[in-house]
Order: structure tokens, then sequence, then C-alpha cells
């Protein structure tokens, strides 16, 4: 598809900017959800499974998502966040930042959110680190056993 624009700003919303997308790598990121039943069944917004599958698609498509086997089930695969993917964690806990500040959010999701605004840049440094470790080295782990 061609490009509207040069401009970054619209670029990222042409991949992020729908209703999912980024609740999507919320809950891969925040959630620790990796497989489609999970994202599905413990999707509080209640995604549809169509969108669901349309949002992972796109997150492979654009690099953020990368998608394998099941280390312990064949029929299962596992999602992880790309290197690309995890930079996002900024733009999210500013998301939470600001929607934590503007609007009514649940007493759980504010615990999340006042988490990141108070932890700030160490804290989301940490946390992408974290997921490096879980996403991008427990795959090279993963794809060397098989």
């Amino acid at each position: 598809m061609p490009q509207r624009s040069g401009c970054p700003i619209n670029l990222s919303l042409e991949i992020l900017g729908d209703k999912w997308t980024l609740v999507v790598l919320r809950d891969i990121a925040l959630g620790e959800r990796r497989y489609f039943r999970e994202l599905l069944t413990r999707n509080p917004e209640g995604i549809p499974p169509n969108m669901l599958s349309d949002r992972l698609k796109l997150l492979i498509r654009h690099g953020l998502l990368t998608r394998r086997q099941a280390p312990d089930h064949k029929q299962k695969v596992i999602y992880s966040l790309t290197a690309q993917g995890i930079e996002l964690l900024p733009v999210l806990a500013q998301l939470a930042i600001w929607g934590r500040k503007y609007l009514p959010v649940s007493a759980e999701d504010d615990a999340l959110a006042k988490m990141l605004e108070d932890g700030g840049p160490v804290f989301w440094d940490k946390l992408m680190a974290r997921l490096r470790r879980q996403h991008l080295e427990g795959a090279a782990v993963s794809a060397a056993e098989r």
C-alpha cells in the first residue's frame, strides 16, 4: 500500500492507530499474555477473535511481533515482541500516565499506570530489559532447541 505521507507520526499511526493494536501490544508486554487463547480470553475489552487474528498478523508483518511454535505444544504458537516492539514500551507508559491523569481508569489499571509513572524511564528500561530476556533471548533458546 502506498504511503500517504512521510510524516513519522502518520506512518506510526497507520500501523498503531486503530482501536486494538496498542491493546494487543499492551497485553503481550504488560499482561504477559503470549498465546492466542490468552490474548482472547484475558482481554478485558473483549477483542473479537477475527480482530485479534488480524492485529497479530499486522504486528508480525510490520516487525513488532514474531510467531513460532510453542515448545511445549505442537498445535500452539507463542507470540514474542521483537526489539522494535519492545521499544514501544515508553509509548505505552506515556499513554497509561496520560490516561491516569485525565480519564476515569479502574483501580487495578490505575495501580499499573502509577507504577509506570512513579518508576519513570529508569523503571521502563528495567522492564524493557526483562522483555528482551523473555521475548528475544527466550526465542533464540527455543529455536536452538528445535
